[in-house]
Order: C-alpha cells, then structure tokens, then sequence
C-alpha cells in the first residue's frame, strides 16, 4: 500500500511539473508580440512591399530577441531595419515597443500565386505574412511611351518620352538605336544629357528623352521610327511615329531676281513681283505688306493670294511712290508676303532722282548768268 501511494505521488508530481513546465514556455512565448495589421498583401510582379512592424514586450523583463525572416521564397531579396540601421537582433524595454521596418522585393521572374512567409522573434515568436503575386512575371526588358505619335511640319523637333525598364535580375547596359532612312536624324536624352547609351540597375527604370527631325524636303505624310534598347542579352522595341503636314516656305522677289531701282522725288514707279512657294505644302491667305521711309508710300495688286500651291508662283505687281520733297540718295524699302505659317521678305533699294524739271530750270539760270555777264562785256567793254 505504501509502495502504491508513492509511485501515485511521483507521477502525480512528474504530471504537475510538466504542466508547470508547460506554462512557463506558455508564458515565456506570450511575453513578445509581433504585430502588423497587413498580413495578406496583393502586388504584381516586381513590386516592393514595405511592412511597419510592431516588437511588443509583454513582460516585466527586457527582452531581447533576434530577428529574422523564414520561408522566404527563393530569389526574393528583404531588409530588416530599425531606426535607419539594418538589424539582426533587437531589445525592448518592459512595457515597451520598437518598430521594425521589412521591405520585401517581389522578382519580375515570378509565377502568380500565393507565398507565405514568417518574421521571427527568437526561436517562438512568429508572424505569418502572406504576398500574393496577382499575374505570371517576366525576365525582360520594357519600352514603352505614353503618347507614341506626333504631328508636324518637316521643320518641327518631334520629341517623344520612353520608359526603359530593366526587369532583369542583373545590372545592363543598353545601347539605344533608331532604324531611320538617310537624312532623318534621332538623338536620346537621358538625365538632360545627349547619350548613346545607359545603364540600369535590376528592377529599375528610366525616363528617356527621343528627339526626331526630318529631312528638309520631306513629303507629307505618316512616318514610323522604331527605337530599341538592346544588350547581349536582352533586347526592347517601341515604334514612334511622325505625322508630316508638310513643310511651309516662299520666297517674295522680282522675275529678274533685282531688288534695286531709280525713282524721281514725287513720281510713281510700278515694279513686277513674284510670289513663290518653296515648300511642300498649300499657302493660304498670302498678304503683302511694306515699310516705307517717311511720306512713301507703297500698294499691291493684288493685296492679298488666296491659295498657292506648292512650286506655284503668283505674279504680283507693287507701286511706289516716293515723296515729293525727297533729297538725292539711296532709300529702303522693305516688302513682305506673309501667313501664318512662314514669311518671306524683300529689302529694295531705291535711289531717288533730281526731277527734269529743277535740272532745266537751273540750265536756264546758268545760261542766263553767262547772258547777263556777255552782255555787260559788249555794253561796258569798249569804255
């Protein structure tokens, strides 16, 4: 009997400590908190997630704990900090808590699903993460624009942005070409400067600045410019595309091509012109229009070209009249067919006459001071 109720007491003693023992780790387990309120998160691929989480001590005690990550999928990279540092350990006063900040990179090489992974605190304390990868993730590089097509004259700067995006798990250097014809000519910009190629970390993109312009006797009409990005390894192609209108010049002249002429003070002198447009596109509305000395005066006929054609010519005729009290010399006068496209002007030079009519009347007065001194020779002569 008393052999019975001693190995009674021995188990039931063996029983209470493993029950004591059990509460204590109960206890010890609950003494740290890990808490985020994000637990489940959706992200493409690519994507960074940043957690704000909270280490809480429970306990009467300080605790300090080391913290890591488990069950990280393969290729993904993390950080660990807090308080700017990157950490692998860290201690909280009773009643206290820190935060730790946990950026986890999605890879662009990724299967869509689900991932679960866990921050640890010490060997038992554990907070389950989940990131769901919402589509298949690719190994390649990206070029893409916003507004892929422009329109212009031939005379216009064409400027397109793209957007380099390296989704490589490696550091690339990209060389950046345009298959244009002869005469086109295509610059890139990066980082405000003229460039043949950059350079892009993994998982990182960059704005590029691509500036076309045409020849200059381009016909109107839809251009594509297709622009690539390539490496060994990887390559990228976006096509641009430029829209011509046409190109706008004329040219105002004589038929001669003499910008020059003799006029007399007060007369009138009418001067044929032409109108010719040099460009590749349609002229509408050509006005003309002049900048005369003082008290000149200049009209056209016709005053204004409805429509010229391209390689046309529209004869026009200008009358100038100079100004009656106009001196001897060299006048300019500057003439201008104009739209709203482009402009084309003529400087004349104009040289101004002495009237016939002062220069017989200063013969008649020079004969007649040779008359007069003739006649006061016969008259006093001989005395």
């Amino acid at each position: 009997m008393i052999y019975r109720r001693l190995c009674f007491n021995l188990i039931l003693s063996t029983i209470l400590g493993v029950l004591t023992l059990g509460s204590s780790a109960a206890i010890a387990s609950n003494n740290v908190t890990l808490y985020t309120p994000y637990t489940k998160i959706s992200v493409p691929p690519g994507e960074s997630v940043n957690y704000s989480i909270d280490i809480i001590n429970n306990s009467k005690n300080l605790q300090n704990k080391d913290i890591s990550v488990s069950g990280i999928p393969r290729g993904w990279n993390y950080e660990l900090k807090s308080g700017g540092w990157t950490i692998g350990q860290l201690s909280v006063l009773p009643g206290e808590r820190k935060n730790i900040a946990l950026k986890v990179d999605v890879p662009y090489q990724v299967n869509k699903g689900t991932y679960r992974f866990k921050v640890m605190a010490g060997d038992s304390v554990a907070l389950p993460l989940t990131i769901v990868v919402s589509a298949k993730g690719t190994y390649e590089t990206e070029l893409t624009t916003d507004q892929p097509n422009m329109q212009g004259s031939s005379t216009s700067t064409f400027t397109f942005k793209v957007t380099l995006k390296n989704q490589t798990a490696d550091k690339q250097l990209y060389a950046l070409m345009a298959d244009v014809s002869r005469g086109w000519n295509v610059n890139f910009k990066a980082d405000y400067k003229q460039v043949t190629s950059v350079e892009l970390e993994a998982n990182t993109t960059k704005d590029i600045s691509v500036e076309i312009t045409a020849p200059a006797q381009v016909e109107a009409g839809t251009y594509q410019i297709p622009v690539s990005a390539n490496t060994n390894s990887t390559s990228a192609r976006v096509a641009l595309e430029v829209v011509i209108t046409g190109s706008y010049s004329m040219e105002l002249t004589t038929p001669s091509g003499l910008l020059s002429s003799n006029i007399t003070a007060g007369d009138e002198q009418r001067l044929e012109m032409v109108v010719r447009n040099t460009g590749s596109s349609l002229l509408t509305d050509v006005k003309l229009n002049a900048t005369t000395p003082a008290n000149w005066h200049v009209t056209f006929d016709p005053i204004k070209i409805d429509k010229l054609l391209p390689g046309k010519t529209e004869q026009v005729f200008a009358t100038i009249k100079a100004d009656k009290k106009a001196i001897p010399g060299d006048y300019v006068v500057n003439m201008e067919a104009q739209t709203p496209e482009t402009s084309s002007k003529a400087i004349f030079r104009m040289s101004v006459k002495t009237p016939m009519l002062w220069g017989w009347i200063g013969v008649l007065v020079i004969g007649a001071a040779l008359g007069s001194v003739f006649y006061l020779f016969r008259k006093y002569g001989r005395r």
